[in-house]
């Protein structure tokens, strides 16, 4: 997708108009067209009005309400909703006036570019589906001379932002016979390439060889498709951060078996692992000034013979042994490898880990806000100010040790699963177990936010929330 900056419109079939609530342009435009907008349309959110035209430049005007105080993600919904709706009505070239709002480009571009998203990428059809997106129509963005350069630099982020979000929604998306843990890394490897930016794969024998024994566990229950741990590098320069995500390609629950209605759904069980990479992706094509570590542990969750079974015992990379209480809580005994793997070896200054981790986040915050775990209050305020910039939200729970008895196991180091209360806070206490006490690291459990009901699906469907918050972290810590 491309937009073209102008200084002047262009004769068009389509001429959008941003309003903010309550604007003055109104009245501009009620003089030039004759139409009494104001009386019809105020600009409040989600509000749209459309005007055609016999005479002038543009055929149609369509007035988009952004209400009074628009965040940016306010911005970004509803371009996206708008040209996700009408993306079959509109065509040739569209121009965007941007005069009044020229400081939203980035989010503009990134809503416009956002609703071109397929769900049906799988989908057999004799003929492509013509739309605004596919069809040769041009888009223009109309601003005043001194601020085309922030406008266009503000484009340029809105796309790259967008093809990041886009990519990792496709993965969230795909079957699990789509995407195993090979798969996933071979992604990771091309994307690298495509990027710039350095990856490692341990396979299963590296694995092994390395230690990382609760990945490895995990993973028994799908002998085809083995567990993968991956390691992405961008350097560009400054502080060090490291973002650790969960995997796991599709979830059974394993022994510990899930209810078959909705497990389809359980595709979208590497979430987090999805968020990092996109995170990492975001960096190298922004060139943000951080050195950036991205660990990714994939793994399917699945029965078999050989799988993990209630009451065993297993190892991991730390040397500290686990017991297993529920084969469904798996998510955190491949996180336990890979957050002490980036503690110790990568020794980031910062580290966040993404997981969609737990039902327990979901019924305690739905769909709304990501659980927030941490002890450190100056890092938990930098996540939640991002959470608020970017509409992509958090809220904080308790991290406290008043939860650390829940996990004490007789046989074993530590226990997989706390009682049946509180259960986001146990499993973000077990993930501190393997942090090497890091004394600036925070747990964010996605499960609820990873995976929604959205414009594009029936159903649920991937958000690519975390990969703007993760941005706006590392822009601002």
């Amino acid at each position: 997708m491309e937009i073209n900056i102008i200084l002047k419109p262009v004769s068009t079939k389509t001429l959008i108009v941003p309003i903010y609530k309550g604007d003055s342009q109104l009245e501009k435009w009620s003089t030039e067209t004759g139409i009494a907008i104001s009386e019809s349309f105020n600009g409040e959110k989600k509000e749209t009005f459309r005007v055609s035209l016999e005479k002038g430049d543009f055929k149609s005007l369509v007035f988009l309400g952004l209400g009074s105080q628009p965040s940016d993600s306010d911005i970004i919904y509803t371009f996206r909703s708008f040209f996700f709706k009408n993306k079959k009505k509109l065509n040739g070239e569209i121009v965007i006036d941007l005069r009044a709002c020229k400081e939203k480009a980035e989010f503009i571009a990134n809503g416009i570019s956002l609703a071109s998203y397929e769900l049906g990428m799988l989908k057999t059809r004799d003929e492509e589906e013509k739309n605004v997106f596919n069809n040769d129509a041009k888009f223009f963005f109309w601003t005043t001379a001194n601020q085309k350069e922030k406008v266009k630099a503000g484009v340029d982020a809105g796309l790259k932002t967008a093809e990041s979000q886009m990519n990792i929604m496709a993965l969230v998306d795909a079957p699990s016979n789509y995407k195993t843990p090979e798969m996933m890394a071979d992604y990771v490897k091309k994307s690298g390439r495509a990027n710039d930016f350095k990856v490692k794969v341990y396979d299963e024998k590296e694995c092994e060889k390395k230690g990382f024994h609760a990945l490895l566990a995990v993973g028994r229950g799908s002998v085809d498709r083995p567990a993968r741990l991956v390691v992405m590098e961008y350097n560009g320069g400054g502080k060090k951060i490291g973002l650790v995500g969960k995997g796991v390609t599709f979830d059974t629950g394993g022994v510990s078996l899930k209810p078959g209605s909705g497990m389809e759904d359980m595709k979208m069980d590497m979430g987090g692992s999805a968020a990092v990479i996109g995170a990492v992706e975001l960096a190298a094509k922004l060139k943000l000034k951080v050195n950036l570590t991205g660990i990714v542990a994939f793994t399917e969750n699945c029965i078999d013979a050989l799988a993990i079974k209630p009451g065993d015992v297993i190892n991991s990379y730390s040397g500290k042994t686990i017991e297993v209480i529920n084969t469904d809580a798996e998510g955190r005994l491949i996180l336990a490898d890979a957050i002490h793997l980036m503690a110790t070896k990568y020794e980031p200054e910062m580290m966040i880990d993404l997981a969609t981790l737990t039902g327990s986040c979901i019924r305690t915050l739905g769909h709304v806000s990501a659980g927030l775990m941490t002890n450190n209050d100056s890092l938990a305020q930098a996540i939640e100010k991002a959470g608020i910039k970017t509409g992509e939200k958090v809220w904080r729970l308790p991290l406290t040790d008043d939860y650390k008895d829940e996990l004490n196991s007789d046989v074993a180091d530590i226990k997989n699963l706390g009682g049946p209360y509180a259960g986001a806070t146990t499993a973000g206490k077990f993930l501190e177990y393997f942090t090497d006490k890091h004394p600036n690291w925070a747990h964010l459990d996605i499960a609820g936010t990873a995976f929604k009901k959205s414009e594009f699906s029936k159903g649920g469907s991937a958000t690519a929330y975390g990969v703007r918050l993760l941005r706006e972290v590392m822009e601002n810590y």
